[in-house]
């Protein structure tokens, strides 16, 4: 299992992450095989949608906050419940095919760690597995 470290400047944000786990997939040599990128976080999560138009990163971002508002009706103490349920809608992993060492994704796809409680440095953990 490899570890990537992610740091976020904002409460709630969309990182692309595709080019460091591309990078991670080189650096040991992994071909063919399946790839679980997983975050150990109640509060962040792991999604895969459009990267070629920073809009849509923005209107996922705009509309979550309106259907899951920070200020609503939680009992959770640390005021952080709309984070832990954007999280669960989203969720913490994604699992993606690896071929010929290249992560297969459609031509607008990118990888991206969701932030819901930032700015926080957080880690995001890979495993590689062989078929």
């Amino acid at each position: 299992m490899e570890t990537l470290q992610v740091r976020t400047d904002s409460r709630e944000e969309m990182i692309d992450i595709t080019g460091s786990v591309s990078q991670m997939i080189k650096d040991n040599g992994w071909q063919s095989g399946a790839l679980l990128i997983y975050c150990p976080h109640t509060t962040g999560a792991i999604t895969v949608n459009e990267g070629a138009d920073p809009d849509v990163v923005r209107d996922i971002t705009v509309n979550m906050r309106k259907l899951v508002p920070l200020r609503g009706d939680y009992r959770h103490m640390e005021g952080n419940s709309d984070a832990h349920i954007k999280t669960s809608m989203f969720g913490p992993d994604q699992m993606l095919i690896v071929e010929d060492g290249e992560i297969m994704l459609g031509t607008w796809q990118r990888i991206f760690f969701c932030e819901f409680d930032g700015p926080r440095s957080r880690k995001l953990w890979i495993q590689f597995m062989t078929c």
